[in-house]
């Protein structure tokens, strides 16, 4: 039987690879088609949410096309996607576990949202004073990388989301994030060593103010 004659589903994979490689794009679609749901559940089990899965699966198979050339066509192609799928998804989890510390542990973004009615007053001042903080570093920041910045770690928009919303591409948007937090960490440090500064001039000033009860003695 000739190639062309096989249904869809029982072209070799190995067959599609090669219709792949010389540019059938028709080939391409096949493959993603066939292991679309694998990769997708191998995704969800690190990202735990169906919407951030499925955004970690087009990266994968865009990462996987454009690698197709190192595939050796003795091995089993499945195992190799897989293989490859799980890797990049372990470089995902560490890059968004790297993201998130970038966002400074001791401000948590979700408190500019959200009030929590059982702190005490003092909890409650030093919970402003983050706040307050963060929201000064964001000010700080251009426009465009306050945007992406607050899409992505406050409203936990998706990748995919920020750029239809911004009608920007992902790759652009992914950019804007990054450099928006590397900024954002330089700010809220900056303004620490600031609010230290005040801090210790005030408790200075305190110090050395003359005691009430000694005056007039």
């Amino acid at each position: 039987m000739h190639p062309s004659a096989l249904s869809p589903d029982s072209v070799p994979t190995d067959l599609l690879v090669q219709r792949c490689l010389d540019g059938d794009q028709q080939a391409w679609n096949k493959i993603v088609n066939r292991h679309w749901r694998k990769v997708f559940n191998i995704a969800y089990k690190f990202v735990g949410k169906s919407d951030k899965a499925e955004d970690l699966t087009q990266d994968i198979f865009l990462k996987i096309y454009k690698s197709l050339d190192t595939f050796d066509r003795r091995a089993n192609f499945q195992t190799w996607l897989f293989s490859i799928s799980r890797n990049l998804c372990i470089d995902h989890y560490r890059t968004i576990r790297r993201e998130r510390e970038v966002i400074d542990h001791r401000v948590d973004t979700a408190e500019i949202w959200h009030a929590d009615k059982k702190r005490n007053a003092y909890g409650d001042l030093e919970h402003k004073e983050r706040v307050a903080l963060l929201r000064t570093a964001l000010k700080q920041l251009a426009p465009t990388l306050r945007k992406a910045v607050i899409m992505r770690d406050l409203r936990e928009m998706t990748y995919h989301e920020i750029a239809k919303t911004l009608n920007v591409p992902e790759g652009t948007i992914k950019s804007r994030i990054n450099r928006g937090r590397t900024e954002l960490t330089r700010q809220l440090k900056q303004l620490r060593v600031q609010q230290d500064d005040t801090h210790l001039k005030q408790k200075t000033l305190a110090q050395a103010k003359p005691s009430t009860s000694n005056t007039g003695a």
